[in-house]
């Protein structure tokens, strides 16, 4: 090395970008090295590293400065790119079996498909206000209506709701479509994939998370009524008679309709113990506004959930492609709004003209990139598998007390 180099040499700090040049060779004890026979100054790092030994622990630090987390953490990079391999798998999968990957528009005039409450901003030039995605799932049905069999998109979507280590305002969904498929098929393709991502993203369908083994290369199913009397917590577990009369329903929450108490009681019992990937079905009409009655029980739906971990990862069902039923649910659901639930959805106009041209019998389903990021990888929290999640600004509340609060909550 020169002597002008030694000098400068001297006066680098850790987290220094250098180049140099020269020679490998090993050192005695094997290690390969360079012998470094010219250095070249590249970027100097003016805040300093964090301790070597402890790396960077500050949660709030974490989130707020990925950069820094990604220095300081090798393991943070491992996860993106996990999540990267996921996305990857999801996408060849579709690609294989003929879905064409499309786009649909992120502001809306009218927002739908989902229960949420929307984003809201204002297009200057033409007046009006626009909403901020809460699904794509009214455009993409508009495709399967002009023709397009099998579609999907892999892109954001906005929540103005709460946020906590399960939830983020602006966040990845997955969202498909099959023309001449139902809800069963759907089942079917749910455990296809969820496989393969696993044994793309991890090598194998048996995953850990946290103290659990979860196995993907298995998914149970229930019917909600079955898992509202298979996983009751506390003495008294309800007999399948019980669990379909309104009566008992009722008594057992504060909701309004036998529908919503069904749904409201399995929340409360029966998620936290769906560890296993299962898949839960028949969703009662109530809360399912876009989804086909069921044949045999029409206070049911052909909709089901994914969940893993006590953590819903999915949702389908057999779409509703009956104009004037759609109509009704609509107006069911401009009720429900009066009445103050302003996650009830909207009138959509345009959307039910497309199904008076005539959609196919279709299965759709929506999958949460995020979560399931999160159980491939091991991740408690939402944020540790969003690149820079959204935080309040610096000098309120230390995000670790606004976690704790959350899941208080």
């Amino acid at each position: 090395m020169e002597e002008k180099d030694y000098s400068l040499y001297q006066l680098l700090d850790l987290g220094d970008v250098i180049g140099v040049e020269g020679y490998l060779f090993r050192t005695r004890t094997g290690e390969l090295s360079v012998h470094v026979e010219r250095l070249t100054f590249l970027s100097k790092n003016l805040m300093g590293m964090p301790e070597k030994y402890h790396g960077l622990e500050d949660v709030e630090i974490r989130y707020r400065q990925r950069y820094l987390d990604l220095i300081a953490n090798p393991e943070v990079q491992k996860a993106f790119e996990t999540r990267a391999k996921v996305v990857a798998s999801f996408r060849r999968q579709f690609q294989e079996r003929g879905y064409i990957e499309v786009e649909t528009p992120m502001m809306q005039p009218l927002y739908g498909g989902a229960a949420a409450r929307p984003f809201v901003t204002h297009h200057n030039t033409l007046d009006i206000a626009l909403y901020m995605r809460i699904a794509p799932e009214l455009y993409l049905k508009r495709l399967i209506a002009g023709g397009m069999e099998r579609v999907f998109e892999i892109n954001r979507n906005f929540r103005n709701e709460g946020i906590s280590t399960r939830h983020n305002p602006e966040f990845t969904m997955l969202e498909f479509y099959q023309a001449y498929a139902d809800y069963r098929d759907m089942m079917d393709l749910t455990c296809e994939l969820l496989k393969q991502v696993a044994l793309d993203a991890t090598g194998g369908t048996v995953v850990e998370y946290g103290d659990l083994q979860l196995d993907f290369g298995q998914v149970r199913r229930f019917k909600m009524r079955e898992a509202v009397c298979e996983f009751w917590k506390g003495p008294e577990r309800p007999t399948m008679e019980e669990a379909r009369d309104p009566r008992w329903l009722l008594r057992h929450s504060e909701k309004t309709t036998a529908g919503e108490a069904l749904v409201d009681i399995f929340e409360r019992h029966c998620e936290d113990a769906l560890v296993q990937p299962t898949i839960i079905y028949e969703y009662p009409v109530e809360v399912s506004p876009l989804a086909k009655q069921n044949a045999d029980d029409p206070a049911m739906t052909d909709r089901f959930e994914v969940y893993a971990a006590g953590m819903e990862i999915g949702n389908a069902f057999t779409e509703l492609n009956d104009p004037d039923e759609q109509r009704r649910r609509f107006e069911m659901q401009l009720t429900m709004r009066e009445k103050g639930d302003e996650e009830a959805h909207q009138m959509d106009e345009d959307y039910l003209r497309a199904l008076c041209y005539g959609m196919p019998p279709t299965g759709g389903e929506g999958i949460g990139i995020d979560r399931v990021t999160m159980l491939l990888t091991n991740s408690k929290s939402i944020r540790d598998v969003i690149l820079f999640p959204l935080l309040r600004p610096e000098g309120e509340i230390g995000i670790a007390q606004w976690l704790r609060e959350a899941s208080e909550k």
